[in-house]
């Protein structure tokens, strides 16, 4: 998924109200840039980080930068833009490039199911069960080479591994999917200590037949896109 807009380079002020940003272009200039990441982000928005922004000339948006990337030293980013991974993750799926996904006929985002939600994807065939997959990415990193989820308590995501759950009750395939959105992870865990219920309900779901995956991200300033798979969380001790 290549960015619509060539990205900037600038230097984080503050994040605050979750969805916000004060930044400081290399020109001097300071402006309020949109954050697309209701979570904790941490690790990820502390005062003086090199990030890149997105601008934009739409009239109907009020902020006129978004903020995309984090730069961390060694030439890694991180993605902090929730709404990427689907994106990128979508493409991927219908040019067959997902390992595990492959051979579906039909590649359906946002489909209704459970409790008054919607299914990142809905992949169908006429030759096998439908298959519900879970996307959530992941940003979180406190230990090198280690990438972590979640970053903050999840009660949506426990919500949406029970409803995997009962798909899979149901005879259909269900897949959690854990996107990675950092060039310097090299595994997966799930961070129990930050939510025991999310890691709790994951050995759950895995008891109930709930498959996982997990691939990398390959970033850079012009586009996001999949990357290696890499080891799927293990299950809570």
């Amino acid at each position: 998924m290549r960015f619509q807009t060539p990205l900037l380079p600038a230097t984080l002020l503050r994040r605050y109200k979750r969805f916000l940003a004060d930044i400081r272009l290399e020109d001097g200039s300071e402006h309020v840039a949109h954050c697309a990441n209701p979570g904790s982000m941490m690790g990820l928005a502390e005062p003086g980080m090199r990030i890149w922004v997105e601008p934009n000339d739409d009239p109907k948006k009020k902020l006129k930068y978004g903020w995309r990337l984090v730069e961390h030293p060694g030439g890694h980013f991180t993605g902090v833009d929730t709404s990427v991974p689907n994106r990128a993750l979508r493409e991927a799926l219908i040019a067959g490039q997902v390992p595990g996904l492959g051979g579906y006929a039909q590649v359906l985002p946002e489909q209704k199911y459970g409790e008054n939600s919607r299914i990142d994807f809905l992949l169908k065939d006429a030759t096998r069960s439908d298959c519900y997959v879970e996307v959530k990415s992941v940003t979180l990193s406190r230990q090198p080479g280690l990438a972590e989820f979640p970053d903050s308590v999840t009660a949506r995501g426990l919500k949406h591994l029970a409803e995997l759950s009962q798909m899979a009750a149901e005879g259909h395939r269900a897949v959690m999917l854990f996107l990675v959105q950092r060039t310097d992870a090299r595994a997966t865990a799930l961070a129990g200590d930050i939510d025991p219920a999310y890691a709790a309900g994951f050995a759950r779901a895995r008891a109930a037949g709930v498959e996982c995956l997990a691939f990398g991200c390959t970033i850079s300033p012009e586009e996001i896109t999949l990357g290696a798979a890499l080891p799927a969380p293990p299950l809570p001790a």
